[in-house]
């Protein structure tokens, strides 16, 4: 991996700061930048200038209550002592695939280690309120796809989220959990112990707010993104029609990536909402984990983080890995993703293929084996 260009501690400060202002996002954030340059000189900003950059005076109030109530350097230094990371886009431990979605943080707080291997991770989401089939159907499918060496996502909350977390780590794999709320303030408080436990086993939380910030209904929605965005694909196992699961299922379409269901009863509530997903053609009917990997394309999770590990010598090869996953890609992207000619980088996957790190999916398009 190329080093990143990570921005200063002075820098993440203010970064840090900007995140604690409510209604100040990824768009709002790429503005002011734009505008000011420096995040510092953005704080520190009169009210005129920062109309110019196009907030509203709504936001200007809150921007202006968070100065006055705020020491970023203070801010920095309180969550550097926590424990936890802030990651900017520039930061190469920031998730790749977070990177490629419309809308990305423009910060995103990690507490635990991100590893080269959540680059294979599935979401699988759902109700609050399993019934027994979903509880049945939740732990039999985590079980098997967690074996498989999958980074398991979900959001931490009650019924489905939790029993996804719980199962992988009964079965020793890793999950990630993704929080809307500052991750210092666990929700629902009785799962404290169940995040503990993800940190300990070596997984890892994020979110994209702030320390201190409690969890508000406004902020689900773009949690539900993140899921969906780090993650191949999302898997609802029980879902109703009005589920807020519906949020991480929509982000995942908007985002391009896949989306599974598993059918349930046509009597019951908790189901409808994972039946319309299948029904509308929306996502893949799932009845066991191979369903997931064959959509996906994907074998042992392990053997390919280990052909991840040895690339190739050759500068344009190991450029050309760095670019290629599971998702299929054609030969003329990768060319201009590389800035090489066409014939060149055909000529480098032709090699790669040979070798059996990739492999061609359709016509000059490859995919990772």
């Amino acid at each position: 991996m190329p080093p990143s260009s990570e921005p200063s501690a002075s820098d993440l400060q203010f970064r840090v700061a900007f995140s604690h202002v409510t209604g100040i996002g990824p768009a709002r954030m790429s503005a002011l930048e734009r505008f000011f340059g420096d995040l510092e000189d953005a704080w520190r900003a009169d009210r005129s200038f920062l109309r110019e950059a196009g907030l509203d005076n709504r936001t200007i109030e809150e921007l202006e209550a968070s100065r006055a109530a705020l020491d970023p350097a203070e801010a920095y230094g309180r969550m550097l002592g926590s424990g936890i990371a802030a990651l900017t886009p520039d930061d190469e431990r920031y998730p790749r695939r977070l990177k490629e979605i419309p809308d990305p943080p423009p910060l995103i707080y990690l507490r635990g280690d991100l590893l080269d291997r959540d680059e294979w991770s599935l979401a699988i989401v759902g109700t609050r309120r399993p019934t027994p089939y979903g509880n049945q159907v939740t732990r039999t499918l985590t079980a098997e796809l967690a074996a498989t060496g999958l980074t398991i996502v979900s959001g931490l909350a009650r019924g489905v989220d939790g029993i996804a977390h719980e199962t992988t780590l009964e079965h020793g794999g890793r999950t990630i959990a993704v929080v809307a709320s500052g991750l210092d303030r666990v929700y629902p408080p009785e799962h404290k112990r169940l995040a503990a436990k993800i940190l300990d086993s070596g997984g890892a939380m994020l979110s994209e707010y702030p320390l201190g910030k409690r969890p508000d209904a406004r902020y689900f929605p773009r949690r539900n993104r993140i899921i969906a965005g780090i993650s191949l694909g999302t898997l609802v196992t029980e879902a109703g029609e009005k589920s807020g699961t519906w949020h991480t299922v929509t982000s995942a379409l908007d985002q391009g990536r896949e989306v599974f269901a598993v059918p349930g009863p046509i009597t019951s509530e908790q189901s409808t909402g994972a039946n319309n997903v299948i029904k509308r053609g929306l996502g893949k009917l799932v009845t066991c984990a191979q369903d997931v990997l064959d959509e996906l394309n994907l074998g042992p999770i392990e053997r390919q983080a280990e052909l991840v590990e040895q690339l190739p010598e050759d500068p344009m090869e190991a450029l050309l890995l760095e670019q290629i996953g599971s998702e299929p890609i054609h030969v003329d992207e990768l060319s201009r993703l590389i800035q090489q000619p066409v014939h060149e980088t055909a000529a480098a996957m032709a090699t790669l293929e040979l070798k059996g790190l990739i492999q061609q999916v359709g016509p000059m398009t490859y995919a990772r084996r």
